[in-house]
């Protein structure tokens, strides 16, 4: 049904407040087209669009002509935010339990955490850990015995000597055993009591001055010479001279007459008014298989304890080279250490060259002192006259620089196996004052079931054990499965007497080659000890 347009009042429109300034049906020039003014039809009145609607039933020629107002009746008042109080915190927190609850909990966590520090700092304080024993320092020193007569001294040789100081610095030596400078068969009646072939003393304190430059410390060898007098006066002068010169102690052997507790006494009298510095030593030369004890001191009254260092040497004298066999016997009769005893070891006897670099690696690794002599710093010397290796090379057809060239590599060999050594001991505290092992070893020969002579111990200082292993024999041995099961399985090489041997090793693996020593620094499995 539709209604006519005459028969429809639209409601009177509302019209806002008049602005400020106006008046109503007061007309700017400015609104004739903006639809101020009431009397005038609104531009939007001839059709629907935003803020319009048409009523129900209405044509769109009717509702067109007017706007009708959008109501909406169901909005929501405004939100109003305001921070949450004491009360909403609590309870939107659970309650006020909840913070007596954690409050507990911090303080049991504060509690705990100084529970297990005290634990950790009892556990420290209480558990057994390794002194570090203060060492002098002859006992970690590398000595090293030069000859100065008895032929006569040539005029270039002490300054030759002193030449070679830093290089002998540079593979570990610290101390320089003088051999010769006095004459054996002369008493010190004069008052240096140097021998007419030995050079003159300022060719002599030179030598001192040089040494002391390059941190070497001198010691005299008078082994065999005439120390008693008929003055003692005389006697104690001349050693009073040599400590005044520097020199840091004396060698002597045990069949001297000055290896007696009454001269003893008297060397350790006067060297009291030396120590000043740094403690003067009195070194005593073994040449039998055990040492005597000093004359004048019963068995009840031994005093080995007025020697520093006791000199002994790992093979005994023989005038031809020893077989592997007596080399092995020689090493387990000569590794008992007497208490209260610092030893000093020597290589001695003869060998091939290649025992020759597994008893240096030995006497590098025990407990004590090593000592070198000059032929075994320099083994090309001596090695062709029992060994084929440079003896081959000089009656071949090849040249004379090529066996040149081999004793170069040679003296290398040997000189680069010495400064390893040396410098792993002295950073080492195992291999200084750890405490010595022997271990059972049980081999099996890849050529042959009968195993070979060989020694196996071991370094310990805590948590450090470094493993030692010599195959004296001439064929390879692999490590029984069995042998020491309670040793960690992995290690890292530190030094090898014969083949370059590098990186990590386990001892299921390992292969001794022959006539090879090794030492093994082991590791527990993920341990970087």
């Amino acid at each position: 049904m539709t209604v006519p347009s005459h028969l429809f009042t639209p409601p009177p429109r509302q019209y806002s407040s008049p602005k400020r300034g106006r008046t109503p049906g007061q007309v700017r020039p400015e609104d004739g087209n903006r639809g101020d003014n009431p009397t005038t039809m609104p531009l939007n009145a001839g059709g629907t669009g935003y803020g319009s609607v048409a009523a129900p039933g209405l044509s769109a020629s009717v509702t067109g002509s007017e706007t009708a107002s959008l109501l909406v009746s169901d909005l929501e008042p405004e939100q109003q935010w305001r921070p949450m109080s004491k009360e909403d915190l609590e309870l939107s927190a659970g309650g006020p339990g909840w913070r007596r609850v954690r409050c507990y909990l911090v303080v049991f966590f504060w509690l705990a955490w100084l529970a297990m520090l005290a634990i950790a700092v009892a556990i420290i304080v209480t558990s057994p850990r390794p002194v570090p024993a203060r060492l002098g320092w002859w006992q970690k020193s590398l000595f090293f015995q030069l000859q100065t007569g008895p032929r006569p001294m040539e005029s270039g040789a002490i300054d030759a000597l002193c030449e070679q100081l830093p290089y002998l610095k540079s593979l570990g030596i610290s101390t320089l055993i003088l051999k010769g400078l006095f004459e054996q068969s002369a008493s010190l009646v004069n008052t240096t009591g140097i021998g007419q072939w030995s050079g003159t003393l300022p060719q002599i304190q030179h030598l001192f001055s040089e040494s002391d430059k390059a941190g070497l410390k001198v010691v005299l060898d008078v082994c065999g010479v005439q120390l008693f007098e008929p003055q003692d006066d005389v006697k104690q002068h001349v050693f009073r001279f040599w400590l005044g010169e520097g020199v840091a102690g004396f060698l002597i052997c045990d069949t001297d007459e000055a290896y007696s507790e009454e001269t003893l006494l008297t060397w350790r009298h006067i060297m009291e008014g030396f120590n000043k510095d740094e403690e003067r030593i009195i070194v005593v030369k073994q040449t039998a298989d055990l040492l005597p004890p000093p004359r004048g001191s019963t068995q009840d009254q031994l005093n080995i304890t007025l020697v520093h260092v006791v000199m002994r040497s790992v093979l005994p004298a023989s005038p031809h080279p020893l077989s592997a066999d007596e080399v092995a016997t020689a090493i387990e009769s000569h590794l008992t250490t007497p208490e209260h005893t610092w030893l000093g070891w020597q290589v001695g006897g003869k060998a091939p060259y290649d025992l020759k670099k597994l008893l240096l690696v030995l006497i590098m690794t025990l407990p004590g002192t090593p000592a070198l002599q000059y032929e075994e710093l320099d083994p090309t010397q001596s090695v062709s006259q029992h060994d084929g290796s440079l003896q081959g090379a000089n009656n071949s057809d090849s040249s004379a620089s090529d066996f040149h060239a081999a004793k170069v590599k040679l003296r290398h060999s040997f000189a680069a196996l010495l400064t390893s050594l040396s410098h792993i001991r002295a950073r080492e505290e195992a291999l200084l004052f750890g405490s010595l092992t022997f271990l059972p070893f049980n081999t099996s020969s890849s050529t042959n079931s009968t195993p070979s002579p060989i020694l196996a111990f071991l370094r310990s200082w805590g948590c450090v054990h470094f493993l030692v292993l010599l195959n004296i024999g001439p064929e390879p041995h692999a490590l029984d499965t069995a042998w020491a099961p309670s040793l960690p399985e992995a290690g890292v090489f530190v030094s090898s007497s014969g083949v370059e041997r590098l990186g990590a090793v386990t001892l299921k693996t390992l292969v001794l080659h022959p006539r090879e020593a090794v030492v093994i620094k082991l590791f527990e499995p993920g341990s970087y000890s």
